[in-house]
């Protein structure tokens, strides 16, 4: 019985390692190709597997695209997350933190970045793209709104609206994402950082102070 267990584990194991490897490949052949250009056969190749494991996996095309803006989020996610885990308990220090985030080399990297404006740039006509997109996005609007609420309250602003600043952030880091992924050669991190803090220190001069 557990010898019938632990083949089971493995056997799940191995699944879930080889589906991982299906989906870091997709995520290669899409910052290469797009959306459009790529196929299961280019996916097999970049992985060193056969299409019939591919289909085995995933079933067709379009799944395995729906599983790998799933992981996309599941991975932003993560990251997301421990930001806001693993940041001082201050309201100011977390969304900082999220900032600084969102510029970072495992975040801010050319070859998710284009398969994120792949998949943004499909969402209009894909419903179940566009669906995936709003539920994640959503929470992160919820906790940044919550967070820039709080800082408002605390330094007692007036004339500043939290759903404003959470748009005006998100548009920001939206944009320099776009920076990164057209312009390699001259995007700079420490100058991104330095146009979010700017904007920061710009409506909640009381937490952000001038540097």
């Amino acid at each position: 019985m557990v010898i019938a267990k632990e083949k089971i584990s493995r056997r799940a194991l191995s699944k879930e390692r080889r589906q991982q490897q299906l989906l870091d490949a997709t995520i290669k052949c899409i910052s290469n190709k797009g959306l459009g250009g790529m196929t299961l056969a280019d996916v097999a190749s970049e992985a060193g597997l056969s299409q019939g494991i591919v289909n085995l996996h995933f079933k067709s095309k379009d799944n395995l695209l729906k599983e790998t803006l799933i992981y996309l989020f599941e991975d932003y996610d993560n990251e997301f997350m421990q930001a806001v885990a693993n940041s001082p308990p201050q309201a100011a220090a977390k969304l900082l933190a999220l900032m600084e985030m969102d510029v970072k080399p495992s975040v801010c990297d050319r070859k998710k970045l284009a398969v994120w404006f792949a998949f943004w740039g499909e969402a209009k006509a894909v419903p179940t793209y566009r669906k995936i997109c709003a539920a994640y996005e959503q929470k992160y609007d919820e906790i940044m709104l919550e967070l820039a609420e709080k800082i408002i309250g605390e330094g007692n602003y007036t004339d500043i609206d939290a759903q404003t600043v959470t748009d005006v952030l998100t548009s920001m880091t939206d944009g320099l994402w776009l920076a990164c992924l057209i312009h390699p050669k001259t995007f700079n991190r420490g100058t991104a950082m330095k146009s979010i803090y700017s904007y920061l220190h710009a409506v909640f001069p009381d937490h952000y102070p001038k540097k």
